[in-house]
């Protein structure tokens, strides 16, 4: 019975440092991906190019409309790590890669990749990645 009861409390042990790595983790992978993201953007002048695009573009900037106009306390979530757990465990990493994949590749839209996103979040949900975009886009924090 001893030995039952120290398994169980290994095995707790092990979830909560497990689930600490998975909060951690998102949290950092994400935050440098979106800023090396960002920075290499500004820095070779695309990122200009892609808020032209997304300007001149009604649908897209109705996005920004939107995101500027959101109350971030009524938000599910503000920051790129949260975002990108609640990705993970509504859309799924191998569609995310697949969705990336096909973007670059020129086979998948905005509007087919916005449709996809909106079959699988809630409302709310996307608001928040619409605000989180904005204001990486624009440097608002």
């Amino acid at each position: 019975m001893k030995a039952m009861k120290f398994l169980i409390v290994i095995l707790l042990i092990f979830a909560v440092i497990g689930y600490g790595i998975y909060y951690a983790g998102t949290n950092i992978a994400s935050e440098k991906i979106t800023d090396e993201t960002v920075a290499e953007l500004e820095s070779t002048g695309q990122m200009e190019t892609i808020r032209s695009y997304i300007e001149n573009d009604p649908q897209l900037a109705g996005y920004i409309e939107e995101a500027k106009a959101a109350d971030p306390n009524a938000l599910p979530f503000s920051t790129t790590g949260e975002a990108s757990r609640v990705l993970i465990q509504k859309v799924g990493l191998s569609e995310l890669n697949a969705i990336k994949t096909n973007v670059e590749n020129g086979t998948m839209t905005p509007a087919e990749v916005v449709e996809t996103l909106e079959t699988k979040l809630t409302e709310e949900e996307l608001l928040a990645l619409k605000v989180i975009a904005y204001n990486e886009m624009y440097n608002k924090q």
